[in-house]
């Protein structure tokens, strides 16, 4: 098995899941990381649960698409416990179809703590009945590195894998959000590359005019860009995920202002794809 390339569904989240499968298999996408909350219906967990498994699998196997991931991204999820019990039916929805990889977040940091602080107290405490629960199913947890959850650092993933060391949980690897803070993307790759279950493919465009006028703390400095828009050098990850042993997907997360959702995503596709061929 290879790295191939797919995509979040968040930019398409007015559309049918019929109406999205057939749209990335026409356009040759080979994996949808399918966006699921108690309000979005693209896969509705309840359904699944209730029989309603084996409709969902044929629609992707007509289409020959994977499901490379359920996602359920809530950043209060340490704090809600409603939260938690839906992330818990998650996993058993993904387990019904056959997906091996849950992808959330590692929430915030709690009232009162910091980040280091609430993964070593209160992470473990939600999370690992979460991992427990992943790993009966035999399925992986992959946490995204978003900075504003308690993955910001190189530091705390490792402090997050000392707090709950099952090698059920790991990583939805982004980039995009280690390299404007200047963390060492491929480095973390190495360090890390037995954790990564997962990886977002975004990229991230430095405007240098803007922080020479308003410095680091500032804003507007920086922007998520479509893979090849950015400064993100993808040859190197993409060889570094190689190094590793990483044959999963390569999972494109729409945020760049300037494509509208269906051009920004064949965009990045093209590029990558021509990337998977030649590296």
């Amino acid at each position: 098995m290879h790295m191939f390339v797919g995509f979040l569904t968040a930019p398409l989240r007015e559309w049918s899941l019929e109406k999205i499968v057939e749209w990335a298999s026409e356009n040759r996408f080979k994996g949808l990381e399918v966006l699921v909350s108690p309000t979005i219906k693209h896969v509705d967990v309840n359904r699944v649960l209730a029989g309603g498994a084996g409709e969902v699998k044929r629609l992707f196997h007509e289409r020959d698409l994977k499901i490379s991931g359920l996602a359920f991204y809530s950043i209060r999820i340490l704090e809600d416990e409603g939260e938690q019990n839906f992330l818990l039916k998650v996993i058993e929805a993904a387990s019904a179809l056959d997906v091996g990889v849950v992808c959330t977040l590692s929430g915030g940091p709690v009232k009162g703590k910091d980040k280091m602080q609430t993964l070593r107290e209160d992470f473990p405490r939600v999370f690992s009945p979460i991992v427990d629960a992943a790993r009966e199913h035999g399925l992986k947890i992959a946490l995204e590195n978003w900075y504003a959850t308690n993955l910001q650092g190189l530091d705390h993933f490792q402090a997050a894998f000392e707090s709950i060391p099952d090698k059920t949980l790991g990583l939805n690897f982004d980039p995009s959000h280690l390299f404007w803070q200047q963390i060492d993307y491929i480095e973390a790759v190495y360090r890390f590359g037995e954790r990564i279950y997962h990886t977002h493919a975004k990229d991230t465009e430095i405007l240098p005019f803007k922080l020479r006028y308003v410095g680091v703390l500032g804003r507007g400095w920086w922007r998520y860009r479509i893979p090849g828009w950015g400064g993100i050098n993808w040859r190197s990850y993409i060889t570094a995920l190689r190094e590793v042993g990483y044959k999963h997907v390569l999972s494109i997360e729409h945020e760049d202002p300037f494509f509208s959702p269906e051009d920004g995503l064949i965009s990045g596709l093209r590029f990558l794809e021509g990337l998977l061929l030649s590296t």
